[in-house]
């Protein structure tokens, strides 16, 4: 084994094994010249001896980053010791290192010990084959568990419709902050009496500023966001920064259009609110939103899209020759084209009890921050598709216990086939098909839900949080008449529209709408496939045709 100077000892961890001394030196060769400055890189010449390492490091409170392990050695096999990083620190990413003979076991490995990624021996070169891979997984790592030396502190009540919002956005965001619940903690019970006349939620910057019951628009703009556009025209305006959204802009910014994109929230979407998404080509271990709506936006930021968010467009102008978009600050722009993203909201409830405990227990879409809250507590997902499954998977993980409640007679009707398999193999997940909620109950939080059946039988459930993926309200509503829509106001599109358009000589383009260089892309479009990577296709797809209508 080897190790380092004393003042390495602060980095974070690479640790290679392999019981093969020349492939050993190999891999721990190649992993210090290029990883050597700000981690440090160790090893293992097997199995038994990385775990004591690992069990060392984790004694000593140190960070284990990256674990990358030989499959076949005598006395342990990579994929225990890969399992026994994962114990020791959960947040580990993780490779194993495999023969073509053993690419079986590596992709079993992604199922049953979360493997990140495998590589097949050689490596070379690892300029193309390993540094990609393990620059990757370092950066997923950082965006999660890097320590910060000063964080925001949110103090509130988790039973507060303000500080769950607050506490969304900053997950959301990847944004690191400590949530002092002064419900539940003698810190933040001192922390609120020593704010003053301060209203929660409170939000205390890391530069000492203190934010009394902020909403999300002021806390962006504490904390630097951009909201306002560089300019007062563009080639391309993009509304929303879902799947299709950033794929829009990133494919328009990377081929010289002037590219800014709106987005009301958060870059992400409802993708972005996934605990996981699994069957997204190209991630084969799976990937969390956020992670993947991270991924988008730094991207989009490479080829220079002028994101905005939070920012609203309210307005469109299609009066003039060219679209002009108001934004929610009141500035104005004229836009070359526009690709219209916005996305699509879960329905409410429209049951007693509901409106009151909205935030307060009810709650609309994944709302991740609110794992650590509902630890030992039971909890209840409405709705059948994959979104209700990933997220019925993620609070398994946290909650006591978890009851779908599904209006079909069978969870596969909507729900991918990987996911009612997850759900059928955790003994805490409950599944009710043919049911729906009838009421909600509680005072300053959800204590109840009234839930009936198809025969018309009506129970109680006792529960501490309701998370609700019923429906999809397209975000239309600020849209002109001049823009087409169908019964339920999703937006239509190409041959939908059934005719040519008024004054421009041709046929709609896919994906445009009754407008000219106005288009329609992603969940809000009507006939769309729910997918992200459907989504992905058409936001690409549509610029082509915006270089066509700018050029025409």
């Amino acid at each position: 084994m080897t190790g380092a100077d004393e003042t390495a000892a602060v980095r974070p961890v690479i640790l290679a094994v392999d019981d093969d001394p020349a492939v050993l030196g190999a891999v721990r060769a190649d992993l210090r010249g290029r990883y050597g400055r700000h981690y440090r890189v160790m090893s293992a010449p097997g199995g038994r001896e990385a775990i004591d390492v690992l069990e060392r490091l984790r004694l000593r409170e140190e960070l284990v980053a990256v674990v990358v392990s030989d499959q076949r050695m005598p006395d342990i096999e990579g994929t225990a010791v890969l399992t026994a990083a994962q114990r020791l620190f959960p947040a580990v990413r993780t490779v194993l290192l495999t023969a073509y003979a053993d690419t079986d076991v590596a992709i079993g490995a992604i199922n049953d010990v979360h493997l990140d990624y495998y590589i097949l021996k050689p490596w070379d070169p690892p300029e193309q084959r390993l540094f990609p891979i393990i620059d990757e997984l370092l950066q997923d790592w950082h965006a999660h568990n890097a320590p910060a030396p000063a964080q925001l502190r949110v103090i509130g009540s988790r039973w507060s419709a303000r500080a769950h919002e607050l506490r969304d956005w900053l997950q959301r965001n990847q944004i690191p902050m400590r949530w002092l619940d002064v419900d539940d903690g003698d810190e933040g019970r001192a922390l609120y009496e020593a704010a003053g006349e301060a209203t929660l939620p409170i939000v205390l910057t890391d530069d000492g500023r203190t934010l009394s019951a902020p909403d999300v628009a002021t806390l962006a703009a504490a904390l630097g966001h951009k909201t306002h556009a560089d300019g007062e025209s563009v080639d391309l305006a993009i509304i929303g920064a879902g799947p299709a959204g950033l794929a829009a802009a990133v494919y328009g910014a990377s081929e010289g259009l002037r590219t800014v994109c709106i987005e009301q929230l958060v870059p992400g979407g409802q993708a972005g609110q996934s605990s996981r998404i699994e069957n997204y080509l190209g991630f084969p271990a799976g990937i969390e939103g956020s992670d993947l709506a991270r991924r988008a936006v730094t991207q989009a930021r490479r080829f220079r899209v002028d994101l905005l968010a939070p920012q609203a467009a309210v307005d469109l102008d299609l009066t003039g020759p060219y679209p002009r978009l108001q934004l929610g600050d009141g500035s104005r722009l004229t836009c070359g084209s526009v690709i219209l993203a916005c996305g699509v909201s879960y329905r409410s409830l429209d049951v007693p009890g509901s409106a009151d405990l909205e935030g307060r227990g009810v709650f609309y879409g994944a709302a991740v921050s609110e794992g650590d809250t509902v630890a030992g507590e039971d909890v209840i997902v409405v709705g059948g598709a994959n979104s209700a499954g990933q997220a019925a998977v993620f609070f398994a993980r946290h909650a006591r216990s978890v009851t779908i409640l599904c209006r079909s007679h069978d969870l596969g009707a909507k729900m991918s086939a990987y996911l009612v398999d997850q759900i059928a193999a955790l003994q805490n997940i409950t599944v009710r098909c043919g049911t729906q909620v009838a009421a909600v109950h509680g005072d300053d939080r959800l204590r109840r839900v009234s839930v009936t059946d198809d025969a018309g039988q009506t129970c109680e459930i006792e529960a501490s949080a309701l998370f609700v993926f019923i429906g999809a309200s397209p975000r239309t509503d600020w849209l002109p008449p001049q823009i087409a829509r169908d019964a339920h106001g999703f937006i239509l599109t190409g041959p939908a529209l059934g005719g040519r358009h008024p004054g421009a000589d041709r046929d709609p383009f896919l994906y445009e709408t009754s407008t000219p260089r106005v288009f329609a892309v992603g969940d809000v479009r009507a006939g769309s496939v729910k997918r992200v990577a459907s989504a992905v296709g058409e936001g690409s797809v549509a610029v082509q045709f915006v270089h066509q209508v700018l050029h025409a």
